[in-house]
């Protein structure tokens, strides 16, 4: 069984193809970017075609490397991602390589197709102390070994944790020889300034509708999209995504962000000052970054269905406060991913929202 395609990213794949046919692929990479876009499923891709054994196109898809990458069960491809603590008073590696064993085999079965881990979720220590111990190793299969750590900005930190960090940040500065890092995040500047000034960052943008569309004419993705909870017309499915695969395979964690959109926007165009306190004082601390971001994304959702209403009615200052609106939660967007309090944020957006939309 193997995960589906990765879909779209075709100028950023032929930039990582170059470097990695020049050899100047370099040994600590980030991929970032909004939510849901693939960048997982692209550093797996990239993963896969470091460990083909191909001398011409890689990955070839075809060698006993790419088919174990592609089942993500190639000894030398190490994916973590956000998982529940597995003990308060920490965990053993085999512990740790037996719990990702079971996730990986969960998201494989799946094609590859899984919405994004709960806020209470992380990548604990115990996997850091795993990971720098694995890297040490020699690789068991092929030429190199892969680490993909995916919402690496859920790393949490620990006291007493400092020799762990310290042996993280020295292998993504000096990497073996054999030995390449991938780092994901749909929040950069979330991530600690030490980890980031020891990467180089590459960004992966939304999908076209045309790479959409792929996605969601793919047999397998079809049939996954059918279990949950979406319009079946194929424009609105894309509206939902607006470009990030990912959105779709949300739905709760999507209705959860939809209903804290709207209270937003009833407190930007319906409330007084008090009201926008409350809802910027519930918007709650760093630790639910995740979600605020969310809802930030569903607000832009539904700052579009506005103005595309308003256009449909002729009404010309309503479309352009909605746009001028959508310019405005970008602008949050980017305050957010800078690492900003969430709090801070939504005050100043519910009063731009409330100039614009009035």
């Amino acid at each position: 069984m193997s995960i589906v395609p990765l879909f779209g990213h075709a100028a950023l794949r032929h930039r990582l193809d170059a470097a990695l046919r020049r050899g100047a692929l370099p040994g600590s990479l980030l991929l970032h970017g909004p939510a849901g876009v693939g960048k997982q499923r692209l550093a797996l891709w990239l993963g896969q075609g470091l460990l083909c054994s191909a001398t011409a196109e890689r990955p070839c898809g075809q060698c006993q490397h790419c088919r174990y990458a592609l089942a993500v069960a190639h000894p030398d491809l190490h994916w973590v991602f956000p998982r529940p603590r597995l003990k308060d008073g920490g965990a053993s590696s085999d512990d740790v390589n037996a719990d990702y064993a079971d996730a990986i085999a969960e998201r494989v079965a799946a094609g590859g197709l899984y919405a994004a881990p709960s806020g209470s979720e992380g990548i604990h220590v115990a996997t850091v102390r795993t990971l720098v111990q694995a890297a040490a190793l020699a690789p068991a299969m092929a030429a190199r070994k892969v680490f993909i750590i995916g919402d690496a900005e859920r790393m949490v930190s620990q006291e007493g944790a400092d020799q762990a960090a310290n042996a993280f940040l020295k292998l993504l500065e000096e990497p073996p020889a054999n030995t390449n890092i991938i780092l994901t995040t749909s929040e950069p500047g979330a991530l600690l300034p030490t980890v980031r000034s020891r990467v180089i960052a590459l960004r992966v943008p939304r999908l076209s509708d045309r790479d959409m569309d792929q996605f969601l004419g793919d047999p397998r993705v079809a049939q996954h999209l059918q279990s949950l909870s979406l319009p079946a017309e194929r424009d609105d499915r894309l509206r939902i995504a607006h470009g990030a695969p990912g959105a779709l395979l949300a739905q709760s964690a999507l209705g959860d962000a939809l209903a804290r959109a709207r209270r937003l926007l009833d407190a930007a165009t319906r409330g007084d000052r008090a009201d926008r306190m409350r809802v910027a004082f519930i918007q709650g601390s760093t630790k639910a970054r995740g979600e605020f971001a969310d809802a930030l994304d569903a607000l832009t959702t539904l700052l579009h269905d506005r103005s595309h209403q308003a256009s449909a009615r002729s009404d010309e200052s309503a479309a352009l406060g909605a746009a001028l609106a959508v310019q405005a939660v970008e602008r949050a967007k980017e305050l957010t991913a800078g690492n900003a309090n969430p709090q801070l944020v939504t005050f100043t957006l519910l009063r731009e929202l409330e100039a614009v939309l009035r």
